[in-house]
Parts: structure tokens; C-alpha cells; sequence
């Protein structure tokens, strides 16, 4: 008789089918033919017969260390229990989940799922998915104010947007990060100082009438917080060292590969580049309010508007979307549709790899 966990499981495999990167897909290919099709005219791809070898070849290095930093920091907080394959396999499902389930899930409701499959206990599989959370979460604290005060007014796209969206664009900006910085401190406290405290704050939060409906999960969360807390607490000075660093690395390389694209077909100053990489946090907010399937469509559109001044024509621009988009989104999708079925069939058996592949 199928018990819960095995209902959640087949629930959650159900949900990260392979046939789901149709939808997304042909989101996104739709507003990139669309804006094709309004803007193209002859000669405005003429930069590509000028392409830099050398910034390709960057670009493709950076995907890649970016993809080996994800392994070694998930092999790393996990103490080791991940062999080099399973952490190769966890981190591809991971980014298949973020590219298949909207912005705002994201792959990180799944990876205690993947974590627990791979023989570590659900306890310790929520820990280390909180330690990433929290690291991810706290480099984006750190790193905000250092590029608003490097960055100034060019943070935002003036340049194509009238002054009431940018207006909604600030507003949108700071409070993101003023809720992201709130749940990180409410995380490190919860951790590191008092998870009781937090389980039983959450709990009388989400009592009120408006929000009893979301009580439940919210005793679950602080629940997890507290089995965490006892999970993490006795790492070492070394252990937060490596990754801390390597969350450094991973979030520098993921935020530059815009750069390094554009820099591979049009002249980008170092202040270009700077701006470039400044600019991925307020178009970072956009992909967070995407209800599409990892912001399918809406980070297509929304592109140009953010980095359309420092590459020239639409159709050039248009170009360069593409290209982000495939390096960073449907490679993903197709690595996804590849490790799954591989990666169910090691964990569940060769019949529940057929069920998910159909």
C-alpha cells in the first residue's frame, strides 16, 4: 500500500517529467521570434563576422566553472556523502527544476527530495539545503549595496524605461531586498542561535485569521529550522570557509556570463562590464516575479530593456538573448531530460525511469 512519502514522491517526479520542457520552451521561443520578426533588417547581424574567439571560449569556461562550482560546493556541504556522479546528476536536476517549475519555487523545493534519494536522511537533507539557501541568500545582501553604491542611477534602465516604471522598478528593488535580508537574518538566528524561538514566532505569526491558512507550513518550516540547527551547528571554521567562497564563485561566474556574451560580438569597456554585471540584479527581480516556468517569455522580453544599450541594434540584442538563453536556460532543459530518467532509474528502479521518460 503506497504510503505518503511514496504519494509526494510520484507527485514530485510527476511534476519534473521531461515532457514539461515543451511549455517553456516554446514560451520563450515565441517572444524571441516575435521580437525577430518586429525589429530584423538587413546588415544589423553584421558584428557576428567579427565574433571574439577568445570571449567564447571565456564564456564557455565560465559556464563550466560554474557548473563545477555548484558540484563541489553541494559535494562539499554535504560533507562528502555525494560521489563526484551524484553531485553531477543532483545539481542538473536542481537546475532542470529551477528551468521547469516557476521563479518563485525554483529547484530549491526539490532538492531535499533529490538529497534524501541519494541516501543522505531528510533531516540532514534540509540542512544542507538550507546552508545553500542562506549562502545564496547572503550574497546577494552583501553584494547589493556594494553595487548601488559602485553603480549609482545606472543600476536601472533609464535609458527605456519612462520614470514611473522606473519608479516601480526601485520600489520592487529595494523591497526584495529588504524581505530577502529579513528571512536571511530570520535564517541565521534560527540556525545558529535560537530555532525554538523562531518555530514558535512563525506559529503565533501565521495564527492570525488572514494568515492561519499557511500555519501548517509554517510550524513545518520552523520544524525544519530547528532539526537543521542541530545538524549544522557543530561544522567547523573550514567547513563555512569553503562554502562561503564557493557560493562567491558560483554567483560571481553566474552573474558575468552575460557579459562575457555580449563581449564575444560587441566592443564592452571594463565600466560596460561592471554595469553589465550590476544590472543582473534588478533584471534578477523581473525573473522573480515570473510566474512562467523559469521565467519563460518574461526574461526574453524583458532583456533588451536591461541590456539592449550596451549591445546596439534590437536585432543584434534579440541575437544575444537567444544565446543567453540557450546557454543558460534550454541546455538545461535538455541536461534535465537526459539526467532524470538516468538519475530515476539508479534511485527507484529501471520501470519508474520508463513512467517518468513517457
Amino acid at each position: 500500500m503506497p504510503t505518503i512519502q511514496d504519494s509526494q514522491e510520484q507527485q514530485l517526479l510527476h511534476k519534473l517529467r521531461p515532457s514539461r520542457i515543451v511549455l517553456p520552451v516554446l514560451l520563450g521561443l515565441s517572444v524571441v521570434g516575435f521580437m525577430f520578426w518586429r525589429s530584423y533588417k538587413p546588415g544589423d547581424l553584421a558584428p557576428l563576422a567579427d565574433a571574439k574567439l577568445h570571449w567564447l571560449f571565456i564564456t564557455l569556461l565560465v559556464l563550466i566553472a560554474r557548473d563545477a562550482g555548484y558540484m563541489y560546493r553541494i559535494r562539499h556541504i554535504s560533507e562528502k556523502v555525494l560521489s563526484w556522479r551524484a553531485s553531477m546528476e543532483v545539481i542538473m536536476i536542481w537546475e532542470f527544476a529551477s528551468c521547469v517549475l516557476p521563479s518563485a519555487v525554483g529547484g530549491t523545493s526539490v532538492a531535499p527530495f533529490l538529497l534524501n534519494k541519494e541516501g543522505i536522511t531528510l533531516g540532514k537533507s534540509l540542512a544542507y539545503v538550507m546552508v545553500t539557501a542562506l549562502l545564496d541568500n547572503m550574497y546577494y545582501v552583501v553584494l547589493v549595496p556594494l553595487v548601488v553604491l559602485l553603480a549609482g542611477e545606472g543600476l536601472y534602465p533609464d535609458e527605456t524605461l519612462h520614470s514611473g516604471l522606473i519608479t516601480t522598478l526601485q520600489i520592487a528593488f529595494i523591497l526584495s531586498y529588504i524581505m530577502v535580508s529579513l528571512y536571511s537574518g530570520l535564517m541565521l538566528y534560527a540556525l545558529f542561535i535560537n530555532p525554538v524561538s523562531v518555530r514558535r514566532f512563525l506559529v503565533r505569526f501565521f495564527s492570525w485569521r488572514m494568515l492561519r491558512r499557511w500555519r501548517g507550513n509554517a510550524y513545518q518550516h520552523g520544524a525544519e529550522m530547528v532539526a537543521a540547527s542541530a545538524q549544522l551547528r557543530g561544522n567547523g571554521a573550514g567547513y563555512w570557509l569553503r562554502a562561503i567562497f564557493s557560493t562567491i564563485f558560483v554567483w560571481t561566474a553566474r552573474y558575468a556570463v552575460i557579459g562575457c556574451i555580449i563581449a564575444a560580438f560587441i566592443h564592452v569597456t571594463g565600466h560596460d562590464f561592471a554595469m553589465i554585471f550590476a544590472r543582473n540584479l534588478t533584471y534578477k527581480v523581473i525573473l522573480l516575479l515570473a510566474i512562467t516556468p523559469g521565467g519563460s517569455g518574461i526574461a526574453e522580453g524583458a532583456f533588451p530593456t536591461f541590456f539592449g544599450k550596451f549591445i546596439g541594434t534590437p536585432t543584434m540584442t534579440n541575437f544575444i538573448v537567444l544565446i543567453y538563453r540557450i546557454t543558460t536556460y534550454y541546455l538545461y532543459l535538455i541536461f534535465g531530460a537526459i539526467f532524470l530518467p538516468r538519475w530515476v532509474g539508479r534511485v527507484f528502479g529501471r520501470p519508474q525511469a520508463a513512467a517518468v521518460a513517457a
